[in-house]
């Protein structure tokens, strides 16, 4: 395989070339040669005249681009745009903005976004390096803007009367192994299932477990060593702190409040995995190297349009994203219009309307 450019100022060069582009991605994406992504053989040759490959098995689809089966598929977008794209969101510590794309390459800022919502896609952690061991920082936060800083008329519908706290907002919990990954995830609620449900899938039993004085941390006693700080007291006593997640919280919400301002609830998780994703390939690595990485993981991850995905995860249709507690179905077009309307109709009123839109789904 050969090497790839270092700078983005080498990857403008490089990819500036449509074979470029095409050799790269093949080159990470089929290590072994061409693979047919419809039945699999080997025995395809390249058409130079239309950048395609042709299966010599016969079989519908027989010829094939390097977009098919990753996030790139279904778009008329060339290859240039979207490695840029994906170098800028891979290496830009506080994130990359639909505007700042839109402007750097010459789309529209509707298509800029959704671009962006694709590579953080590409960007979800699979899970596939096994559960977390050893000592472990957990902690959760809450995302959202300052209560000095509303509206008088939201500061009432948002606050419910209160003066401050998570009131109102999203909680994003987070599992930090000290010298190794982090596993950040949306939650519901601050339930002791929402929150320990996590902790138990991902990390090893025996593990050592640093939290703060949250009451639904000290149930994992049997499972876990535990050991708290209490932050009303000290930040750090000997080897129990939560600096290292604090830190992490510290660049997600930087780029949240910095560089993308302001982000629907629905769409947060993305935002938290993008962020992932650049804390777990900081360390050893360069923007070249975190490009090859975030390139290796384009593969079976477009967003098709009309699917639902479930699991924590959310309904997509299009520029669409919903959140009903289903399974993957398909979805009638306007049952998904009326569920988008619905939910930014519960935004401006006191009450939820969570079943009427999965009726509609649901038909």
């Amino acid at each position: 395989m050969a090497a790839g450019p270092k700078t983005i100022q080498e990857a403008i060069g490089h990819f500036a070339d449509p074979k470029n582009c095409i050799s790269y991605l093949a080159a990470r994406r089929w290590k072994d040669g061409v693979v047919c992504p419809t039945c699999g053989s080997k025995n395809v040759s390249f058409l130079a005249s239309r950048s395609l490959w042709q299966c010599k098995t016969r079989h519908p689809k027989a010829q094939f681009s390097i977009k098919v089966g990753t996030i790139f598929e279904d778009s008329p977008i060339a290859l240039d745009k979207w490695l840029l794209a994906m170098w800028q969101l891979a290496n830009c510590k506080n994130g990359f903005s639909s505007y700042e794309l839109h402007r750097a390459i010459g789309v529209s800022q509707k298509t800029a976004w959704f671009m962006l919502q694709r590579i953080r896609l590409a960007m979800q952690d699979d899970r596939s390096g096994g559960k977390l061991n050893g000592e472990i920082e957990i902690d959760e936060t809450f995302p959202g803007g300052k209560v000095h800083n509303m509206h008088h008329d939201r500061k009432q519908r948002v606050m419910q009367g209160k003066t401050g706290g998570p009131t109102g907002k999203i909680p994003v919990h987070a599992m930090l192994q000290r010298g190794g990954q982090v596993r950040a995830t949306v939650m519901e609620d601050r339930s002791w299932t929402s929150m320990n449900g996590p902790i138990l899938d991902n990390i090893e039993p025996g593990a050592h477990l640093f939290t703060d004085e949250a009451n639904a941390y000290f149930g994992l006693r049997g499972e876990y060593v535990h050991e708290f700080i209490n932050h009303a007291e000290a930040y750090v006593n000997g080897n129990v702190h939560t600096k290292r997640i604090e830190n992490f919280w510290s660049l997600l919400k930087r780029g949240l409040g910095g560089t993308y301002i302001s982000v629907e609830p629905f769409h947060l998780f993305r935002y938290v995995d993008e962020q992932a994703f650049r804390s777990n390939h900081r360390k050893g690595m360069n923007d070249g190297d975190r490009f090859h990485t975030l390139c290796t993981r384009v593969v079976g991850k477009q967003l098709i349009r009309s699917r639902a995905v479930l699991g924590g995860r959310l309904l997509e249709s299009g520029s669409f994203s919903l959140w009903p507690r289903l399974a993957w179905i398909r979805v009638d077009p306007l049952a998904i219009f009326l569920y988008a309307f619905f939910q930014n109709l519960a935004r401006y009123r006191k009450y939820a309307i969570h079943d009427i839109g999965e009726a509609f789904v649901l038909g």
